[in-house]
């Protein structure tokens, strides 16, 4: 494809594609063949239809409504799960045996065990760090961390910590890319601890995005009254692993839809954990991003405000799934899946191959009111694994509990210092 700005020049071309067709197939886990990959989706679609429908009257939790124009459903909150007496008591042990410490000490004393602040490099010298280097990082660090700037941290009587020392710190080595070195280095070592084994294995994740007003002018905020009032602000999107651990961020202008940036997070993190699980509010849930989702490997599983008046589709026309029948109202398009099924398989190498940015390539499906063939396609695929998503959402309350309690672990107040305003300009 040639032309002048069209993100797919960056797909996998001619010859490299093809020398990589079959292995890129192999390691997504699919068939190359796009008659067979449309089979195996429709059958799955159907058998999962049938499972759910032969529970559904033990389903307590679900009730299917006729009173509008289309059946919906509504679905139960979850109940609140109290905490066992025995919980309660250790927590409060484990309270009382950890010893206050300062936030700063704390940080040198990580430093100590993995060696984080040795990613930070200089940005134009190599070789010799100055003396003490580790102390005017990790008070930098603190600094940034709780938005409180450098003020706090000044000690004249120590040479690290002077104003001139951490301003030279903060210029010459808090960069974008030894940060996320130096988080890289953290996620990898808390992930051989014992105890964030016990949390989880480090291949379920969620993404959330929590907003930001900034006063100051900078190119990357933008304006929402609902969110940022008369101003405007940024959207610091956020990657939790389900061992607590931070791995992947990324700032997004005002508040454009989340959606464009989930898989972008998961692509380019440079961590050692693999998610092959990703858990969302219901901004990032369009049916692209589910067929890309599931394209790329991952399993995709949203918390949606609106399940209940979803639209359920169907492969099948003639099929019927008893008292879930009237909720299979969209019927997918098979032939589109096997006709773009190749271009579909060269998209997704590209993106994991890296030679296009996922939030490039979505804007570029999502741009024209009339979607191009492959879009039409993706979308397709994404219907068919939202409705699979969907039926195991109602079918499944653990399912339903585990996509709320991952949510959960990565929402916390975002700062603590300048009223929870970002003064920077980025």
């Amino acid at each position: 494809m040639t032309g002048g700005g069209d993100p797919r020049q960056k797909l996998l071309q001619g010859a490299e594609w093809q020398a990589q067709r079959i292995p890129v197939c192999r390691a997504l886990g699919h068939p190359s063949d796009g008659t067979k990959a449309a089979e195996q989706l429709a059958t799955r679609l159907d058998d999962t239809w049938k499972s759910v429908a032969s529970r559904f009257a033990c389903n307590a939790a679900v009730s299917i409504s006729n009173e509008g124009k289309h059946p919906s459903l509504t679905i139960s909150s979850l109940d609140k799960l109290d905490e066992p007496p025995a919980l309660i008591q250790l927590n409060r042990r484990v309270r009382e045996l950890i010893p206050p410490v300062d936030l700063t000490e704390l940080l040198l004393e990580i430093d100590a065990r993995t060696g984080f602040t040795r990613e930070f490099s200089h940005v134009s010298e190599s070789g010799a760090r100055a003396q003490d280097l580790q102390v005017s990082l990790c008070a930098t660090l603190l600094a940034e961390a709780c938005n409180i700037g450098h003020e706090p941290l000044i000690k004249h009587n120590i040479p690290a910590l002077t104003r001139h020392r951490l301003s030279w710190v903060k210029q010459n080595y808090l960069r974008a890319e030894t940060l996320v070195s130096a988080n890289a280095r953290l996620v990898d070592f808390q992930s051989t601890l014992p105890l964030a084994g016990y949390w989880g294995g480090g291949e379920v994740a969620s993404a959330d995005g929590m907003r930001f007003v900034t006063p100051v002018k900078t190119v990357n905020s933008g304006p929402n009254r609902k969110y940022f009032g008369s101003g405007r602000g940024i959207t610091w999107y956020n990657f939790v692993s389900d061992q607590y651990s931070g791995f992947h961020g990324i700032v997004v202008p005002g508040t454009l839809r989340d959606s464009i940036f989930v898989l972008e997070g998961l692509l380019e993190q440079q961590t050692g954990l693999n998610p092959v699980e990703i858990m969302t509010d219901t901004a990032g849930s369009s049916d692209i991003i589910f067929g890309l989702f599931w394209l790329l490997g991952y399993q995709f599983s949203p918390r949606l405000a609106d399940a209940g008046g979803a639209i359920f589709w169907r492969a099948d026309k003639m099929a019927h799934y008893g008292a879930l029948n009237e909720l299979a109202r969209g019927c997918v398009e098979l032939s589109k899946i096997e006709s773009q099924w190749d271009e579909m398989m060269r998209m997704a190498g590209s993106l994991k191959l890296g030679t296009i940015h996922a939030s490039e390539l979505i804007r570029s499906l999502l741009r024209s009111s009339r979607p191009s063939g492959l879009a039409q396609a993706i979308m397709e695929v994404g219907r068919v694994n939202k409705t699979l998503y969907l039926l195991n959402y109602i079918d499944d309350e653990d399912y339903r509990r585990r996509i709320l309690t991952q949510l959960n672990r990565g929402r916390r107040t975002p700062c603590s210092g300048s009223s929870h305003l970002l003064r920077t300009t980025w």
